[in-house]
């Protein structure tokens, strides 16, 4: 664990300095085509790794409260750190993977880029270039603070996207409904819910019971399109009345699978 400076000087704990300020800086991504954050907010970021995207709502929403789900243990750790760091009354820890079902399960954990850790490796190994066509896309669209990428071949790509994923360990984690964490924390609304999970987008969303979806007033979700994912998806949240949904590619992840989907209900 060490510490680094987001792009405001904003000091956080994290594993991968690098990896970190990427966080950063897909939070205002995360906030568009009629996705906010209004003070007093209830939130819930599935996949929150070490809690950068809870951190911002909360630098600039003082009452919002943010339930941040990271179920592999070394990014957990980083996380608590955080948590205690900025205020773990507001960011609060939910030490689970999300699915349809409760169970145990065998998540791929990559040190050496923490965020790719998954239950699903697969979504990669269908495509065994779409990794390498994701860090050529992210050299050519770097994050602010981290335009020296773009000083590296992109040739380099692939021996980089191997490095990255070098070391792969085998972490048990528990998953749990999100409709059974609603229960027990007594939520009684969600006003975002954030899904960026790798691969484990729909599970998690299966696993909202009809009485709890109208508690839920948007979403924003990264959805790996496999075997029609996408169009699974839209179909569930239009069923449950959002109304308002957009789908975008951000830029450098053309030629990926990677889509994010914006939902609201108005």
């Amino acid at each position: 664990m060490k510490r680094t400076l987001l792009r405001d000087g904003t000091s956080v704990f994290c594993l991968r300095a690098p990896e970190a300020k990427m966080l950063d800086h897909h939070v205002e991504g995360y906030l568009n085509h009629g996705i906010s954050i209004k003070d007093g907010d209830v939130i819930f970021d599935v996949g929150a790794n070490i809690g950068v995207f809870g951190i911002r709502a909360i630098q600039n929403h003082p009452n919002t409260i943010v339930y941040c789900f990271e179920p592999i243990p070394d990014i957990l750790e980083v996380l608590n750190k955080n948590a205690e760091t900025f205020d773990k009354e507001r960011l609060r820890v939910i030490p689970f993977g999300v699915s349809n079902e409760e169970a145990h399960a065998t998540f791929s954990y990559f040190p050496n880029t923490p965020a790719l850790s998954t239950l699903h490796p697969e979504e990669w190994d269908k495509d065994p270039k779409a990794f390498a066509k994701a860090v050529k896309g992210t050299m050519k669209n770097p994050p602010d603070g981290m335009k020296w990428m773009r000083l590296i071949p992109t040739a380099f790509s692939g021996l980089i996207a191997k490095q990255l994923v070098k070391g792969k360990k085998q972490v048990d984690c528990q998953l749990k409904r999100l409709s059974t964490i609603i229960k027990e924390e007594n939520v009684e609304r969600i006003d975002l819910l954030k899904v960026d999970c790798e691969g484990a987008e729909l599970s998690a969303i299966q696993g909202i019971d009809a009485d709890d979806w109208p508690k839920i007033q948007s979403l924003v979700i990264e959805v790996h399109d496999t075997n029609g994912r996408l169009d699974t998806i839209q179909s569930i949240l239009k069923k449950h009345g959002f109304s308002s949904i957009h789908i975008e590619r951000e830029a450098g992840l053309e030629e990926t699978q990677l889509f994010n989907l914006f939902a609201t209900r108005r």
